[in-house]
C-alpha cells in the first residue's frame, strides 16, 4: 500500500519536527531547540523514514531546499546537512518506491496537524 506522509519542521528555540500519515492518520512530533530550519526538515524526514516500513511512499515537505537536496538537484554546501543528507539517503534505499516531492506550504498536512 502506497502511504503519503506529510513532513514539516521549523528551527530556533521553540524548534522541532514531525510527520502526518495521511492515511492512518498516525503523526509523530518531537521537540528539539536550537536546530535550524533546514536541519529541521531533514529531521522530519529522517524519523519517517525510520518509524515507517510500508513498501510505497511518497513525502511530501514545503522545503524547497531539502527535497531538492535529497532529489540531487541542489548542492548541499553545509555539512551538518550533508551529514544529515547521508541519513537520509541511505534510510531511502529501504524502500522499494519513494518519492519525494515539494508542496506549497498551504497543501502541507503535516503543517496544519503539528500547529506550526
Amino acid at each position: 500500500m502506497r502511504i503519503n506522509v506529510y513532513v514539516d519542521g521549523s528551527g530556533g528555540p521553540t524548534g522541532g519536527f514531525g510527520y502526518f500519515v495521511k492515511e492512518t492518520r498516525e503523526s509523530f512530533y518531537e521537540k528539539k531547540s536550537e536546530i535550524t530550519n533546514n536541519q529541521a526538515e531533514y529531521m522530519a524526514i529522517i524519523a519517517a523514514l525510520k518509524n515507517l516500513n510500508n513498501e510505497e511512499i511518497t513525502i511530501f515537505s514545503d522545503s524547497k531546499n531539502t527535497i531538492y537536496q535529497l532529489n540531487h538537484e541542489f548542492a548541499i554546501n553545509n555539512e551538518k546537512l550533508r551529514e544529515l543528507a547521508r541519513e537520509a539517503w541511505t534510510l531511502m534505499g529501504k524502500f522499494p518506491k519513494i518519492t519525494l516531492l515539494w508542496v506549497p506550504r498551504k497543501e502541507n498536512l503535516a503543517g496544519k496537524m503539528l500547529g506550526s
